[in-house]
């Protein structure tokens, strides 16, 4: 078969008749015509080349991405697909999470379809969050690796499954991390959030959200137990502020667009697989390593108390907003009449001084641990929290169940068992 240059240009010497007594002008002008010639075949070899490698890279990062494609797709559907009559298809942001991966094994034990969203950053050993991932696979829930202020993927999870809710549960946490990373608190706490709620008001049907404000917004507070009512405009902290910012920013989208929204203030949750920043789970690493634990005192030596809250009765807690949160009434960003907005406190009732969580896991840990008191430093803290969750047990049943020796107790257990001591870590529900 003729090659390129074959086509183009002759190889056999004679096939041009040229006229002798033009000789010298047609050579120079078969010369020229030779040398354009070449020269487009270069411009376009090289245009060919440039398309190739662009055809290359743009399959390359189609191949590479961590979401998009048929395969992709397919996953997010069979992860969103409703097992139960009346049941709901939700994503769930946040899902490797503490109280998000929980979220959605609870989900899906009830049958509900669930799709998670996470971007794994290393606030944390994103080693554990993986290791959540794998158990929520286990369960044929497929998580994305994603960001919130990603709308192109955002748009994409929408276009694939019609989520009738969204469970909204990232978040960068941490109190006094705040301090030194400000504007990871406003990427993820409120550009993020905001991106959110602009998939959900072009969403068409729109979805109902359930999202994770926090205990932190009533802040410099000394009202107790703390009511939703109570005023909430003396944050203590950055990461309080964001979250306050955030239920005026919900309320905004839902009074705009009609987006039924539900804002959650958990207080204190602690568990298995709970965050390592957390003060009961730093405490069982440092008395089991034989190091000191610094225990903060307010003013006058008065014991920080706090209202720890159970991931069990978290979980109840959203699954009931979920279940109770009504429809939006808006349809590709144009409201249609009102929805619900409703705030609702997540606690205990129950607070106990942190020296009395240690004096629990001294009991089931059986080590005795090194106690350094120091005088609450200005980094945001609150000296304590007291739920009222009077809203919530009327609205959908909330009511707590569980104690703080009682989840301390399955914590240990299970801390005891991931880390390597005696069986393999497990998530019961």
């Amino acid at each position: 078969m003729p090659s390129i240059e074959d086509e183009l240009f002759p190889s056999t010497p004679g096939k041009f008749k040229i006229d002798r007594s033009n000789r010298q002008l047609h050579r120079c002008f078969a010369s020229t015509s030779t040398m354009f010639l070449w020269a487009l075949f270069l411009i376009a070899l090289t245009a060919s080349y440039l398309s190739f490698q662009s055809f290359v890279d743009s399959g390359s990062r189609y191949l590479t991405a961590s979401w998009g494609g048929i395969q992709w797709e397919k996953q997010v559907r069979t992860s969103a697909q409703i097992h139960r009559s009346g049941g709901i298809s939700v994503l769930v942001t946040g899902a490797t999470g503490f109280v998000g991966s929980h979220v959605s094994l609870a989900l899906r034990k009830r049958g509900d379809g669930v799709v998670g969203l996470d971007n794994f950053n290393n606030y944390y050993d994103p080693s554990l969050k993986r290791a959540r991932r794998s158990l929520l696979s286990s369960r044929g829930i497929f998580v994305v690796e994603g960001d919130l202020n990603d709308a192109k993927l955002l748009a994409k999870l929408f276009d694939v499954v019609a989520f009738t809710h969204v469970m909204h549960l990232a978040a960068q946490a941490g109190v006094r991390y705040a301090m030194e990373n400000p504007q990871s608190y406003v990427h993820s706490n409120i550009a993020g959030l905001v991106n959110l709620l602009e998939t959900c008001k072009s969403a068409n049907p729109q979805p109902a959200i359930v999202w994770a404000s926090s205990s932190s917004v009533y802040g410099l507070n000394e009202k107790v137990p703390f009511s939703e009512s109570d005023r909430t405009d003396q944050p203590a902290s950055l990461y309080a502020a964001t979250k306050k910012a955030g239920e005026e920013i919900t309320h905004t989208y839902n009074h705009i667009y009609g987006l039924a929204i539900t804002g959650l203030r958990f207080f204190t949750v602690y568990g298995p697989w709970g965050r390592p920043d957390m003060a009961y789970f730093s405490f069982t690493r440092n008395i089991l390593q034989g190091k000191p634990i610094t225990i903060y005192r307010g003013k006058n030596r008065v014991d920080l108390a706090r209202d720890f809250t159970f991931i069990d009765d978290i979980v109840k807690g959203c699954l009931g907003s979920l279940d109770s949160s009504g429809k939006s009434t808006g349809s590709g960003g144009k409201k249609r009449g009102s929805a619900p907005f409703r705030i609702f406190n997540l606690g205990n009732t129950s607070p106990v001084t942190v020296p009395i969580l240690v004096d629990i896991l001294e009991k089931h840990l059986k080590v005795k641990a090194k106690r350094n008191f120091v005088e609450m430093p200005g980094n945001g803290d609150v000296p304590f929290t007291h739920a009222n969750i009077s809203s919530a047990r009327n609205e959908f049943g909330y009511k707590p169940t569980t104690d703080l020796e009682t989840g301390l107790k399955k914590f240990v257990r299970w801390y005891l068992s991931y880390y390597g001591y005696n069986t393999k870590a497990k998530l019961v529900h």
